[in-house]
Formats: C-alpha cells, sequence, structure tokens
C-alpha cells in the first residue's frame, strides 16, 4: 500500500518531534527543491537511495487505439528514477520469504 504526503509528514513531525505544519514545510522545501532542479535539466542524487533525472523523447506520429486515426504525439520530458544499491538491497531484505503473486 502507497504512503501519501499526509503519512510523510506525519512520520516527520514524529520522529522529529516537530509540529506537523513544520514537518510540511520542511518536506515541501525538499521537494520543490528536486522539482526546480529536474525542471532546469539537472539531476538529483540522494546517495544510498537513488537518483533522479529527466529523460527527453522525440515527438513521432501514432495512432488513437480506439479509432485508428493518425496521431501525432508531442516531444515530451519525463522524470525517470534510478534506485540506488542500497536502498535495493534494503527493500529485498523486507521480501525474503514472500511469495511474489
Amino acid at each position: 500500500m502507497p504512503i501519501t504526503k499526509s503519512e510523510l509528514i506525519d512520520q516527520v513531525a514524529a520522529k522529529l518531534n516537530l509540529p506537523k505544519a513544520r514537518a510540511e514545510q520542511i518536506l515541501d522545501v525538499i521537494l520543490d527543491s528536486m522539482i526546480e532542479t529536474l525542471k532546469s535539466g539537472g539531476g538529483v542524487e540522494i546517495r544510498g537511495f537513488g537518483s533522479f533525472s529527466v529523460r527527453e523523447y522525440k515527438g513521432y506520429d501514432g495512432r488513437n487505439p480506439r479509432t485508428g486515426e493518425p496521431v501525432q504525439v508531442q516531444h515530451k520530458r519525463l522524470p525517470f528514477f534510478k534506485v540506488g544499491k542500497e536502498l535495493r538491497q534494503r527493500v529485498n531484505e523486507g521480501a525474503a520469504g514472500r511469495k511474489v503473486p
């Protein structure tokens, strides 16, 4: 089950013994800084966690799957996350012994 932003705020507030409003400000500053860096073409690397970058995709001629009509797909930039080695290992430790559906 995914964790929501408000749940992250609750966890930060509890761990650091801060008011929730202050924890929300901290999380917002971190996320806004990451977004601005990615928008400007930079990357974000959090050692042990992973790295965020932006990948560029050229426009192409596609088709509407319902009608078959040709559609021009525009050039786009999408965020990309590459998991770090430590995060990968820690996640796999928690998965040991669980069945994959």
